[in-house]
């Protein structure tokens, strides 16, 4: 009866998953606020058009910042792009900017200021702080920081991307043998990332985030089929699996960064950090699934099959979801 609780406890957990959510949400707003010439600014702001930001958001300027002449707006594939002219008395550090509206969204904004005289900053708003000082950081520092924080909160949102990981942790056995294979995936899609964001590979998104439901649903029936004495093909090569998935992956990510943009002269630094962060958070979700399963089979050795047999099925129908949604899309 317990194992059968079991069973029913995590499809029960994993099937209420936000079934509807795909891999690359993280799109957050971008703002960028450009010194042209002393005192005088150019503002670009980007929002997704499906968004509450982008329909009703609306920016916070510093306070010796006024609008100069009409706003423009276009439509840039699923973005809206507003540009604005603004005049600036002074200097705008120890100024305020921000984003309102983001305190009702659940997304993030980065906003990148570029005074003539003095290093570039990044900034991070969240919806509990919507609102940011702005000082005088180490640029070095402060790109390091938020996209290392990007790549880490991408891994931990963007779900199919955290499902092919937890797949390969319910299949393979050995921390260091899921650690090597996990770090395989990093750097194939480590490879792809850098090649789109620099123009250099170029895939349709909507056949590659198809294609990556598909390899989630193929480690996810592998790790059903997995029988003792009996090795499945992602057990033989777990490296080559993940290397090659890593390398479709890897277009996902591109496409999230995309929308979130990077800063002009930061690029190197701001792909390594955002790759830093995405295989921090690869590894933090592989050691809390271990230790899961290490206090299963300490505990409830009984239950430790069911379980991953349980999830493997509900991580496979969420999959199955995502690639029918997103062939009809």
């Amino acid at each position: 009866m317990n194992r059968w609780l079991a069973v029913l406890f995590v499809c029960l957990g994993l099937t209420i998953w936000p079934t509807g959510v795909r891999a690359d949400e993280l799109r957050p707003a971008y703002i960028e606020m450009t010194e042209q010439s002393p005192g005088q600014w150019s503002l670009l702001w980007k929002a997704s058009e499906n968004s509450r930001l982008g329909r009703n958001g609306r920016i916070i300027l510093p306070q010796n910042c006024q609008t100069n002449g009409a706003r423009t707006r276009e439509f840039v594939g699923s973005n809206i792009l507003t540009r604005l002219s603004l005049q600036c008395e002074g200097s705008i550090q120890g100024q305020a900017i921000g984003l309102e509206g983001l305190e009702l969204s659940s997304t993030d904004a980065l906003a990148r200021i570029a005074p003539i005289d003095s290093a570039m900053e990044t900034v991070r708003l969240t919806p509990d702080q919507h609102i940011a000082t702005l000082e005088k950081p180490s640029v070095i520092s402060n790109v390091a920081a938020t996209y290392t924080i990007i790549g880490f909160e991408h891994i931990i949102l963007g779900f199919d991307h955290l499902f092919f990981v937890l797949a390969l942790v319910l299949l393979l056995k050995g921390g260091w043998l899921i650690a090597k294979t996990v770090t395989a995936f990093t750097i194939a899609h480590s490879l792809t990332l850098v090649g789109t964001t620099l123009g250099l590979l170029s895939l349709p998104s909507q056949p590659v985030e198809a294609v990556i439901a598909l390899s989630i649903i193929f480690l996810a029936v592998e790790v059903v089929k997995s029988k003792p004495g009996d090795l499945r093909l992602s057990e033989r090569f777990p490296w080559i699996v993940a290397f090659l998935f890593g390398l479709l992956h890897g277009f996902g990510f591109a496409g999230a960064l995309a929308e979130i943009g990077l800063p002009e002269g930061d690029v190197p630094l701001a792909l390594l950090t955002f790759n830093l962060g995405v295989e921090i958070g690869q590894l933090a979700v592989v050691a809390l699934a271990l230790a899961v399963l290490h206090g299963l089979r300490k505990f409830q050795h009984s239950w430790l099959q069911p379980t991953k047999t349980a999830t493997a099925y509900a991580i496979g129908i969420i999959a199955t979801y995502w690639f029918i949604e997103r062939m009809v899309a």
